[in-house]
């Protein structure tokens, strides 16, 4: 946890310190997007779906079935989307990125650019930092659409809600802040899982074998990290910012 948190270090000033890799930047965005749009899609329909079932069912029990609505987008927005794109993120694009730099290691061609004086971290970790980083923010919002597509579904169409209700209750509960601190997440838990999967990458040993090794440690170890932050952020952000009552 000391080499990844050093690394958080290193990949956070050479982004503010070293020229903006403009292609690389483009090149890692597009493949990440490839390999976590359409997880993305279909894991987060059956998300707001089992969301919107049991908060239909609950708020039906308390005779409240008109703040379906609301408490779908809150659950969906506060929680779903950033877990969801925790997930996928860390599943599938950290997973590929320690593959790449664990082949790269092997390969002796992180030694060859350290002979050469190019700093690894700097010209092939940053760049997929801020690609993870960026692709992380633009599928939790796909996963908040999604979630609260299925979720109007399955509350009006599968369990007879009403539309109205359940549009008119959007702001109930729901407020800007929850929006902006669902994105922070994505954001932090991209960057996250980027830099875990370069280092497990950039440390990967013993052959092809310990590259496979090196993949699942990453994947385990980021979902560990970016459960444990979710809980930090959510439990300062509740002692942080006022919830609005019904």
């Amino acid at each position: 946890m000391g080499g990844i948190g050093l690394m958080c270090g290193r990949v956070a000033r050479a982004c503010f310190t070293t020229p903006f890799q403009l292609r690389e930047f483009v090149e890692q965005a597009w493949f990440i997007v490839s390999v976590t749009l359409m997880p993305t899609i279909l894991v987060s329909i059956p998300f707001g779906a089992v969301i919107s079932l049991q908060v239909g069912s609950l708020t039906g029990q308390l005779g409240a079935q008109s703040f379906a609505g609301a408490t779908a987008v809150l659950a969906t927005v506060r929680e779903a989307a950033p877990i969801a794109a925790a997930l996928i993120i860390a599943g599938a694009a950290g997973s590929a990125i320690c593959a790449d730099m664990g082949s790269r290691k092997i390969r002796e061609e992180i030694d060859a650019m350290e002979v050469l004086g190019i700093d690894p971290v700097v010209r092939l970790v940053t760049p997929r930092v801020q690609a993870c980083l960026f692709v992380s923010i633009m599928i939790n919002g796909i996963v908040i659409v999604a979630g609260i597509g299925g979720g109007y579904f399955f509350t009006v169409q599968v369990q007879g809600g009403s539309a109205g209700a359940f549009l008119s209750s959007f702001t109930a509960l729901a407020t800007l802040p929850d929006l902006y601190v669902a994105m922070v997440k994505a954001g932090l838990f991209g960057f996250v899982a980027a830099v875990i999967g370069s280092y497990n990458g950039l440390n990967a040993g013993g052959g092809p074998s310990g590259v496979g090794r090196a993949v699942n440690e990453a994947v385990i170890v980021a979902f560990m990290v970016l459960f444990v932050l979710n809980a930090l952020i959510t439990a300062v952000y509740f002692q942080v910012v006022p919830q609005d009552g019904l």
